[in-house]
């Protein structure tokens, strides 16, 4: 029996699958895996002509000192007594674009499968190695894929946590110049009240000309004071308000003397014109 298949695959990739015994289990057409068993064993259905015939085996992959691959086999038919061993080699050489398997080998048959026309064997067995083939090379291209995908998504968390740690850098430089500037910013306690309220200030205020007593008892007010109180207290000294001008109320007196006066004018002017008239 001889076959050759190829497929849009690097040879490489097809060495790796063929030495994982699950991408081999995965790559047979069909095949159901029992629980507790080897990887690739199970049960197969085999249709050959308008015939199906369910067997239960095992297959080992094992690469050999040439390159090549030793496929053996053995299966037993669940309703039937007839055994099924095949023993191929496959072998791989790299084409233009992919690869090309070779399968070479011979297999026993006896039971049902070995009442069937051999064409019909031939044609069974030739499209189940090109199943094979096809389903090897897609469990490489997948397994390639979710490589790279999760390569992709290692080097996009890595990214991320540079991001993050460059951010919080940021950050942690931001707060440690905003205290830096509320240091610098913040004023002393108590500087402003002794801005408003020294003695030197309240010389100032005073003036050269006040008395130093005057100056020295504002200062003993204001000190004694709180700065809410000093805030608001009215000046002294040459800085007090002027108080205003007092409306001056006349006395009793001037109240009958403006009368009097009138009276002493009208009686001069009436004794002068009877003077003037008699001469």
């Amino acid at each position: 029996m001889e076959q050759e298949v190829f497929v849009p695959v690097p040879a490489e990739r097809l060495r790796a699958a063929l030495a994982d015994p699950a991408q081999v289990a995965r790559a047979v057409p069909g095949l159901q895996q029992d629980a507790g068993t080897e990887p690739v064993a199970g049960r197969l259905k085999v249709r050959v002509g308008g015939h199906t015939i369910t067997y239960r085996g095992a297959l080992r992959v094992s690469p050999r000192e040439d390159g090549a691959y030793a496929l053996e086999g053995d299966a037993t038919e669940v309703r039937g007594s007839g055994v099924v061993k095949p023993i191929l080699t496959l072998w791989l050489r790299e084409a233009e674009a992919g690869t090309t398997l070779r399968f070479e080998g011979t297999a026993s048959a006896g039971g049902r499968i070995a009442e069937l026309p051999s064409e019909a064997v031939d044609a069974a067995v030739t499209r189940l190695l090109n199943r094979f083939a096809t389903n090897l090379a897609a469990e490489t291209t997948e397994t390639a894929e979710t490589a790279e995908t999760a390569e992709a998504a290692e080097a996009a968390e890595a990214v991320d946590a540079d991001a993050l740690d460059d951010a919080a850098d940021h950050v942690d430089a931001g707060n440690a110049i905003d205290d830096v500037d509320d240091v610098d910013e913040s004023p002393v306690p108590g500087a402003v009240f002794e801005a408003e309220v020294s003695p030197a200030g309240l010389e100032d205020l005073a003036g050269p000309g006040e008395p130093p007593a005057e100056a020295a008892h504002a200062r003993r007010t204001m000190i004694g004071r709180s700065a809410e109180e000093v805030d608001h207290a009215p000046p002294r000294g040459r800085y007090a308000p002027v108080p205003a001008p007092q409306t001056v109320v006349p006395n009793s007196t001037l109240r009958w003397a403006a009368p009097a006066a009138a009276l002493v004018v009208a009686s001069a002017i009436v004794v002068g014109r009877a003077l003037r008239r008699r001469g």
